[in-house]
């Protein structure tokens, strides 16, 4: 067996997995995997053959250029990983530990949503906050159905958007935890996925603020509006509070607070 053969092999079944794990707004950023069907065929020929030491010799090179497209397709792919993070105004990559309080006039909309697979629904949480942390209004909601947690986060991510709006909130800081989506949000090309329509809308919707931007936050940094989601299992269309804190999201709302004094 040639040498091109045996590391081609592995290293395109590496490739392959993870393609498969890419949803199809993101396969779409690499040209090279329009040929993967191709390329993965040629390997596995290459590997399976009984054919005459010349005919291994043309699939070595052959195979030898594959690996190569493939380990750089893997390098590119895992630094694209790395440097996945939502930009805010100033450019730092948000990565907070834990609840920071917005600056200026702007208000802090956190969003989450949660997907209840036994009730064939959906719910999302949302609470907007001012820069001393208080809490001026928060929603629970419960959603319909959804295929999986990316459509679940998007429409959470609308409705926070919409609830802004009808609360009169005009400078607002989108935040949450899922990164893809908040990327997805930010990005201005054409969202050609099943819920590209959805991210239309709030990018549309966005454009009625006066000021609007997009974060991503770890988890810990949104405890408040996952655990609004997580209320909304127990009920029936919405529950909104206005300008008092929300009893489902005591816990982490007090949290939030001990970090904000520890600043």
């Amino acid at each position: 067996m040639s040498e091109g053969l045996v590391k081609a092999r592995p290293t395109w079944k590496r490739l392959a997995r993870m393609v498969d794990g890419l949803d199809a707004s993101h396969k779409g950023s690499f040209p090279i995997l329009g040929k993967r069907d191709t390329l993965q065929k040629e390997v596995d020929e290459g590997w399976n053959s009984d054919e005459t030491v010349q005919k291994r010799e043309k699939l070595d090179k052959q195979t030898t250029h594959t690996t190569k497209m493939a380990e750089d397709y893997l390098k590119e792919y895992r630094d694209a990983q790395e440097h996945l993070l939502v930009r805010a105004p100033n450019g730092l990559a948000q990565q907070q530990n834990h609840w920071k309080t917005p600056s200026g006039l702007a208000y802090k909309i956190n969003v989450d949503a949660a997907v209840f697979n036994e009730l064939n629904a959906s719910g999302f949480g949302v609470v907007v906050r001012n820069d001393k942390g208080e809490v001026l209004a928060a929603l629970a909601a419960r959603g319909t159905f959804v295929q999986d947690s990316e459509e679940a986060e998007v429409l959470a991510c609308r409705r926070a958007v919409e609830f802004a709006i009808e609360a009169g909130f005009m400078e607002i800081i989108l935040e949450g935890d899922n990164i893809n989506v908040m990327k997805a949000i930010m990005d201005p090309g054409t969202n050609c996925s099943r819920l590209g329509y959805v991210y239309d809308d709030i990018r549309c919707v966005g454009r009625s603020f006066r000021a609007f931007s997009v974060s991503h936050v770890r988890r810990t940094a949104n405890f408040v509006a996952h655990s609004l989601a997580k209320f909304a299992k127990h009920i029936i269309g919405e529950r909104i509070w206005m300008e008092e804190s929300p009893p489902p999201a005591l816990e982490a709302l007090h949290i939030d607070s001990c970090n904000i004094m520890n600043e």
